[in-house]
């Protein structure tokens, strides 16, 4: 219950300071974090949880699931279909090339040896757009660069746990590694995938049954009920959940824009929820004898992966391309470290591979930097697009404007009249 009651606190004072943070470098994802890791055994001790403690594989898991089932209903497919090249170059290109560099990173800075180098390098190639949105979400903003990373991190999180899986199974004797067979890999993605296309066409074709159809203050539960019969498919068979989640959104997006638009309101609510409850979770988790832990060589593998590795990953992968400098630019910062390598750093940990506590501290560490240095630049970047209103409250000089412009087109149909 004191875990509850935090949460509760924590929501309520995010709820009170959201608009503050819409329009400043603060953080409602810094404020659970922080918040987490205050209440933790590291400081007041007031809540008690360890990296095996199944509370927080199974927040970070509900999370992923639900930001990206929601994030996938942003998707266009007929935009995706003409506007391919981009998200490709990033997934085909630019993510194979964090990974190498983050693998070569973390062998010779972090000193870990060259196959758990690489997982981690694999477990931090995943991008999130859970803390850049004031990025992804504002219509605003350039839609080219919009679908670039709302695409590329959605479906890289699916692509990154066979790698992840077959070099835990790579790096030692762990339990379960039969799981990291290729072909039991392929079959994962593949019942993903299917799962996650079939399962929204079924159910869009029953909703048009004559004898059935949903109640107008039910509609909204319609997405909600395939989405949590479509995670419990996949765990029960062991189908990736995350590019299923992403697929079925998308694929529900494009053949029930009504369900969609119902849903949207509580699916965001929701996404959120989660999200707030696994960044608490997490941050419970970074007490300070974890940062005290990683060697120096280590924090200079966390600052290369925030403010090199990723951006000129990216920006190589999109030379040549149409978008404009400014957008190659943003789009190169926003690579988060996110849920996704909070669920793939718990799998590392819980491997039993022999340097699985020093690789899992530094991916911690560098997933706790990223949320605080992408999670506070989010806003003020999105102010570089001219996205006003981020709070649904206009600032005072677009009120002075709005008032001059209705003065003069006042004064315009007087004088035409």
């Amino acid at each position: 219950m004191v875990l509850v009651a935090v949460f509760g606190v924590a929501l309520l004072v995010a709820v009170l300071l959201s608009g503050l943070a819409a329009r400043t470098v603060l953080s409602n994802s810094l404020l659970f974090l922080v918040g987490g890791a205050l209440v933790s055994d590291g400081f007041l001790g007031l809540i008690h949880i360890t990296p095996d403690s199944g509370i927080v594989s199974v927040t970070a898991d509900l999370a992923l699931f639900a930001v990206l089932f929601t994030d996938g209903m942003h998707v266009s497919l007929p935009k995706i279909r003409a506007n391919w090249k981009n998200p490709a170059r990033a997934l085909g290109l630019g993510m194979p090339l964090a990974f190498v560099f983050m693998g070569l990173a973390a062998h010779f800075l972090a000193g870990l040896d060259s196959t758990t180098a690489f997982l981690v390098g694999a477990v931090l190639a995943p991008t999130d757009p859970v803390f850049a949105s004031a990025i992804v979400g504002r219509s605003e903003v350039p839609a080219k660069l919009r679908q670039l990373l709302n695409v590329e991190s959605g479906i890289n999180d699916g692509l990154a746990l066979p790698v992840v899986l077959m070099l835990i199974a790579a790096s030692g004797p762990t339990a379960g590694t039969a799981d990291a067979a290729p072909g039991a890999i392929a079959v994962e993605l593949l019942l993903g995938l299917v799962f996650g296309i079939a399962l929204p066409l079924v159910v869009n074709a029953l909703v048009r049954f004559r004898l059935l159809g949903a109640e107008s203050k039910l509609q909204p539960l319609l997405p909600l009920a395939t989405g949590i019969i479509l995670y419990a498919a996949c765990h029960l068979t062991h189908a990736n959940p995350y590019l299923a989640a992403f697929s079925a959104g998308a694929v529900l997006a494009h053949v029930s824009p009504e369900a969609k638009a119902s849903f949207e309101p509580l699916g965001e609510a929701l996404a959120e929820l989660a999200k707030f409850a696994a960044l608490l979770v997490f941050g419970a988790l970074l007490t300070p004898r974890l940062f005290v832990d990683l060697p120096l060589g280590g924090y200079a593998v966390v600052i290369l992966a925030i403010v090199l590795i990723r951006p000129a990953s990216l920006l190589l992968s999109l030379l040549g391309t149409r978008i404009s400098r400014r957008e190659r630019l943003v789009a190169a910062w926003f690579g988060p470290k996110g849920l996704a390598s909070v669920v793939y750093g718990l799998l590392v940990l819980q491997s039993g591979i022999p340097q699985a506590k020093e690789a899992s501290t530094l991916i911690a560490v560098c997933i706790a930097f990223s949320i605080i240095a992408h999670s506070s630049t989010d806003a003020p970047i999105a102010r570089a697009f001219d996205v006003e209103d981020l709070a649904g409250i206009p600032a005072a000089d677009d009120d002075a404007d709005s008032a001059e412009t209705q003065a003069a087109q006042a004064a315009g149909e007087t004088g035409g009249t």
